[in-house]
């Protein structure tokens, strides 16, 4: 419970010289023609309280309960732009889901007690008590509400992080209007346990889309600067032939043939899959191949020395 000395505060000026009202006259006669009960705001409000509870009681009206929170802070002070002080619609371009962001804000500032941390809205309205508030001021973390969100992403049904997806996917260019979306829920479940933000997903599979793929200079000298064109070569006469194009078919051909040439699949499993991707690390490389298809996988193995 906060006090002032009122004999300290200064007469308030209700109106300005321009005719509009100050602020805290403006708040008492709004509040009050709304009949608001409760004023739950900043910390940084708390020296406007009392010059307000003076007007309420000056024209009679009755006071609602005020309540003052901890500010939201950055690492090194106020919020900024560049912690996370910016505006809803930028971090839905970012993918970030309402429910998640919905869930941290829910915990800078309080907990729903026993070390959980994902918890939805219906359930916290039922735990909350403003008596739990922490009195310190609550630290914005970019890390933690990406972990977060990333932790909805991936118990998200495929079908539904698909729907949440075709919109990014259509500004990249990445689909037409008659995609396969059975095809296209494949690819998404075989990510999102990558994924901590939808916008993820184009960088994580952006290669199934294109046609062209680009590898870098560094990766193509690491993993491709050694002669594999016959490896290649054979891998993709094989794969071609193929009458069941599916993980377990793709890893047989593999294994058989690295046993035919007497190499280790780790001699062959990283190249075959940047010359795939364009990446060193992603999904197990045979459901890469099951999703990427057939004619993609073949005609980048065929390419990847030419």
């Amino acid at each position: 419970e906060i006090t002032f000395d009122t004999a300290t505060i200064k007469d308030q000026v209700l109106m300005k010289s321009d005719g509009s009202p100050t602020y805290s006259f403006a708040c008492v006669v709004d509040d009050a023609a709304m009949e608001i009960t409760h004023v739950i705001r900043g910390e940084d409000h708390i020296s406007n309280t009392p010059k307000q509870i003076m007007i309420y009681q000056a024209l009679g009206l009755k006071t609602p309960k005020f309540a003052h929170l901890p500010l939201i802070m950055g690492d090194a002070g106020r919020l900024s732009k560049r912690t996370g002080a910016v505006a809803v619609s930028d971090y839905k371009k970012e993918g970030f889901l309402p429910e998640a962001i919905v869930n941290y804000l829910m915990l800078l500032g309080w907990s729903p007690g026993g070390n959980q941390e994902k918890i939805d809205l219906a359930a916290a309205v039922k735990r909350f008590s403003i008596k739990k508030i922490n009195k310190a001021a609550a630290v914005f973390s970019m890390d933690k509400l990406t972990w977060l969100n990333g932790q909805y992403i991936k118990e998200m049904p495929a079908g539904k992080l698909t729907d949440l997806l075709i919109p990014f996917l259509q500004g990249k260019g990445y689909v037409s209007a008659d995609f396969d979306k059975q095809r296209l829920e494949k690819i998404v479940d075989l990510f999102k346990v990558r994924m901590s933000t939808l916008t993820d997903f184009l960088e994580w599979a952006d290669f199934v889309f294109v046609d062209q793929l680009t590898v870098g200079d560094e990766i193509q000298q690491q993993h491709l600067s050694h002669d594999r064109s016959k490896e290649f070569r054979i891998l993709s006469e094989r794969i071609s032939r193929l009458d069941t194009f599916d993980a377990v078919s793709l890893e047989k051909t593999f294994r058989d043939l690295v046993a035919e040439l007497g190499i280790q699949a780790a001699e062959l499993v990283h190249p075959v899959r940047v010359a795939l991707t364009g990446k060193t690390i992603g999904p197990g490389l045979f459901d890469t191949m099951a999703i990427l298809g057939k004619e993609k996988t073949v005609q980048r193995l065929r390419e990847a020395f030419s």
